[in-house]
């Protein structure tokens, strides 16, 4: 369409300025459009620029010319290759494309020149100095004095990380992206590595600020810092040399922004937002900007519509960019949590590190790779294991794991919400006929839902228990059904309701009192569970002593039911949940106070469900990983409640957040429930059990393969 013509002014002259007035010259060649850099031309930080099939599918639509030329100086190649423990690990099919820094920005200052871009190199100017300007392109990377200027209107969060990295170069020519992983007598280092033209390649140095100090690197100078690197990764450079830009270990900050413009001036690249260097996005999502804002303000004559639909248009891509960017991140701060992890299991952790990848993606671009780790998965990973080698295997998901003396036929757990009440905790057929047909579903386990261990341990009149002699016989006929109709096996939850049994209960449509006609409440404190609400009452020592023995008497029907796994639920503000969170215990005796104390009462009903139940079946805990970012139950204290209730006698972990109190919020939301057990997992090594989000068979095999996880529930409402 069109507008009037533009005076624009860009506030830095990287690659998204540079491609921004391009865009904005060749779609009105009467734009009067300045670049202005503070370094001369040829000066940039860095050394190759990685982009994928599909940003190239957007230059090419954008510019044909530049395009062409950034295509033909490139150096593609398809391998991943990760050296762990001595082992090469190859993964093939995956598209790359890398340029040279200095030979993308000639590119882009040529095409520039050719449309009539004024240059301005050398030159530090302020937003005083562009006042005149009708756009403002604030482009001036991470410490943005543009986006600075108008700091309160941007809200800008920059999140400063806690691994060191240089970034060098080499001489040595790779033809892969490369991981390495290297131990050295001050910790663990690791490189994130590629080629970008025939005779150099990107050479990035990573390991935590401890190991950084420990290696004396915090006092080294340049000359110093080289020869340290080029020591410690000498097998692998072969005689290359590392090459330094200006390089010097920094910390990666992740910006971003609560707006990204304001009246003529709007922030592109980093300014706007970083992505970790790991999946290789920044100038990517730089010069995605610019096309999304070139075709904005080519579209809209009004330039604040304009400006609004570039943010509306690119936010929500780049914030998805930056979610995959900072699980990757995380998972390289965190290497030493995976160095546990068979080679393999490793390799396939990395590739599938951020989400992007998953294992049904790998498989299509390196079907043999997935192949060795499903022959991997299911022969287990104990070396020498078994009369000789896999030829066909299982995936991930659909192999059998034994559980004490349980084996269950595949690692798929359903975990339905019946509709069917119970009368007076009593499962009726109904109750039967909604577990059989879990149970026929393919599924390796069925999980029930909380059963209470006594009348006032229900959360709502309608829920089942098994707190009387009849119910262990009504769950022995359910189990039955359940077992003729396939192969799953039935794991019982067992627990209390607590401050959440606050729903007062009727009879014959009459109230009754809370704390009369056997329905008291019980909590870790008097403090309210939510406003409006009965106040719970504290337990005391005999109300405590009196659930212990109502938790041990439910194993023992469970037993008698036929169950074949039990989980103790100690989440989702529960009875037990409501005495680990700190949100809920207030209380000053031996059961409240640090994390050991809060833990003691929940780990002595698990020690007596473990008595009553036997040493030959499976047993878990339903535990809160984090029920709110400030305050509440941190991931930490989850892993040390997990490595807890492991040596109290528990075989498995199910991973909760959040649910706490009505107020309670994890602190990266419910969706992290995986990132939660991957944690909880690889610091604790115990087993888990996951949900949340995993709605494929694929989404399950992801998980497992990685290590993130030993179990994972489908999302039935979700099929």
């Amino acid at each position: 369409m069109g507008r009037r013509p533009l005076r624009v002014a860009s506030v830095g002259g990287g690659p998204a300025g540079l491609y921004a007035a391009l865009l904005l010259a060749k779609a009105n060649p009467d734009h009067d459009i300045t670049v202005h850099e503070r370094y001369p031309p040829d000066v940039t930080f860095g050394w190759g620029v990685v982009f994928s099939d599909a940003t190239l599918g957007r230059f090419r639509e954008a510019d044909l010319r530049s395009y062409t030329q950034i295509t033909d100086s490139f150096v593609r190649w398809s391998a991943i290759d990760i050296f762990y423990r001595g082992e090469r690990l190859r993964s093939d099919g995956h598209a790359f494309a890398a340029i040279a820094r200095k030979q993308l920005l000639r590119i882009l200052q040529q095409r520039c020149a050719d449309l009539g871009v004024t240059l301005e190199f050398s030159s530090e100017v302020a937003l005083d100095d562009v006042a005149g300007a009708d756009l403002v392109l604030g482009v001036d990377g991470i410490r943005s004095a543009v986006r600075d200027a108008h700091g309160g209107w941007f809200q800008p969060r920059l999140d400063e990380r806690r691994a060191k990295y240089i970034w060098y170069g080499t001489d040595l020519v790779l033809d892969s992206f490369t991981f390495l992983f290297r131990d050295s007598p001050h910790g663990l280092f690791q490189v994130h590595a590629y080629p970008f033209d025939g005779t150099r390649s990107t050479f990035i140095v990573e390991t935590t600020e401890e190991t950084w100090r420990r290696a004396g690197l915090d006092t080294a100078d340049e000359a110093e810092s080289i020869a340290y690197c080029e020591a410690l990764f000498a097998d692998h450079l072969r005689g290359a040399r590392l090459l330094s830009n200006q390089s010097r270990w920094v910390n990666f900050v992740t910006v971003r922004n609560a707006r990204w413009v304001h009246d003529n001036v709007v922030l592109l690249g980093d300014a706007a937002h970083t992505a970790h260097f790991s999946i290789g996005s920044g100038t990517k999502l730089a010069m995605e900007d610019a096309i999304a804002l070139a075709q904005a303000v080519d579209e809209h004559p009004d330039l604040p519509t304009a400006l609004a639909q570039y943010e509306k248009e690119r936010r929500p891509v780049v914030e998805r960019f930056q979610d995959a960017a900072q699980d990757s991140l995380e998972y390289f701060e965190n290497i030493p949590r995976y160095t546990h992890l068979e080679p393999l299991q490793f390799a396939f952790y990395l590739l599938t590190r951020s989400g992007r990848i998953t294992y049904d993606s790998l498989r299509l671009r390196d079907a043999e790779f997935v192949a060795g780790v499903d022959r991997w998965f299911a022969r287990g990973p104990a070396a020498g294991e078994g009369p000789g080698p896999l030829l066909v295997a299982p995936p991930p998901a659909l192999t059998a794991i034994r559980l004490r003396a349980v084996e269950l036929v595949n690692r798929v757990v359903v975990a339905p919400v019946l509709a069917a009440p119970a009368a007076d905790g009593e499962p009726g057929e109904d109750v039967a006929a909604e577990l059989s047909s879990w149970a026929a579903s393919g599924a390796g386990l069925v999980l029930t839902p909380p059963l209470a261990v006594t009348p006032e341990g229900r959360a709502t009149p309608a829920d089942p228990g098994l707190y009387r002699p009849e119910h262990a016989a009504a769950w022995s006929r359910v189990v039955k059904a359940a077992r003729d109709a396939g192969p799953a096996l039935v794991g019982a939850r067992l627990g209390h309701a607590g401050p959440r049994g606050a729903t007062r209960p009727r009879r014959e449509g009459v109230d009754l009192p809370l704390r009369a006609g056997g329905w008291p409440l019980l909590a870790a404190s008097a403090r309210p569970y939510a406003p409006g609400a009965a106040v719970p009452a504290a337990a005391t020592p005999a109300d405590l002593d009196a659930v212990i023995a109502a938790f041990a008497r439910a194993a023992e029907a469970a037993d008698d039911a036929g169950f074949d796994l039990l989980v103790v639920d100690a989440a989702d503000g529960y009875l037990l949940s409501s005495f680990v969170s700190p949100l809920t215990n207030r209380r000053d005796d031996g059961y409240g106070g640090p994390l050991e104390h809060r833990l003691r009462f929940p780990l002595e009903v698990v020690t007596a469900v473990r008595a009553a139940w036997g040493e030959d079946r499976p047993l878990a805990v339903r535990l809160t990983a984090s029920d709110l970012a400030d305050g509440g139950t941190t991931v930490p204290d989850a892993v040390a409640a997990a490595r807890a209730f492991a040596a109290a006698g528990c075989d498995l972990v199910e991973v909760r957040a959040g649910h706490t109190t009505p107020r309670a919020r994890p602190a990266y939301g419910p969706g992290h429930l995986v990132g939660y057990a991957d944690q909880i997992r690889n610091e604790a090594r115990v087993g888990v059990l996951v949900g949340g989000g995993l709605i494929t068979l694929g989404d399950v095999n992801t998980v497992l393969a990685a290590g993130r996880a030993d179990l994972a529930v489908l999302d039935p409402r979700r099929r």
